[in-house]
């Protein structure tokens, strides 16, 4: 019974610690519950001025957890080559799709073994531009080893930016 009491007065100490390590002093003075500052001595001494929100809360570089889960700009898109996003489908039709974010231009494929071939490998492609460009396309392709060689990947790349130059040209769009 004695043990349940002390635990009891160290879990209200321990909120009454924590409630006052959100107290509201800092460099410009104190700022309470009432948002009243204490007087600054001198005149030559720049204060920066307190923002206060909805609430009366001074906003001075403080952020709640709420901010997490709000959107920044939700007029934020990036454009991605539909030629370029179809042809890697194409060309690594062999490998199991993971993840797919047609927002960002990125595409996750998990191990696969290509017709013919012995090795199983995983991709991943990240279109960053709406252009048919070389520069647009990063393939990421690695076995269960590790990554594969430069000339492998080059030419995955290749095959993908011909099917997608293939695709436009059947499209008739120049």
């Amino acid at each position: 019974m004695r043990a349940m009491n002390v635990f009891k007065l160290l879990a209200a100490m321990l909120v009454a610690f924590s409630l006052a390590a959100c107290g509201g002093t800092g460099s410009l003075g104190n700022v309470g519950f009432g948002g009243a500052r204490d007087a600054v001595d001198s005149e030559d001494e720049e204060v920066e001025p307190i923002i206060e929100g909805r609430d009366g809360m001074s906003q001075i570089g403080q952020t709640s957890i709420w901010d997490l889960f709000k959107r920044k700009d939700t007029g934020t898109t990036v454009k991605v080559n539909r030629y370029l996003w179809n042809a890697s489908l194409d060309v690594l039709n062999f490998l199991p799709i993971q993840s797919v974010d047609p927002f960002t231009g990125v595409i996750v494929m998990g191990y696969g073994t290509p017709p013919g071939g012995g090795r199983a490998y995983r991709a991943t492609v990240y279109i960053k531009d709406p252009a048919l460009d070389a520069r647009s396309l990063n393939v990421a392709l690695a076995t269960r080893g590790g990554p594969v060689a430069a000339g492998t990947q080059r030419a995955v790349e290749d095959a993908i930016l011909a099917r997608a130059r293939e695709l436009r040209i059947q499209d008739k769009k120049y």
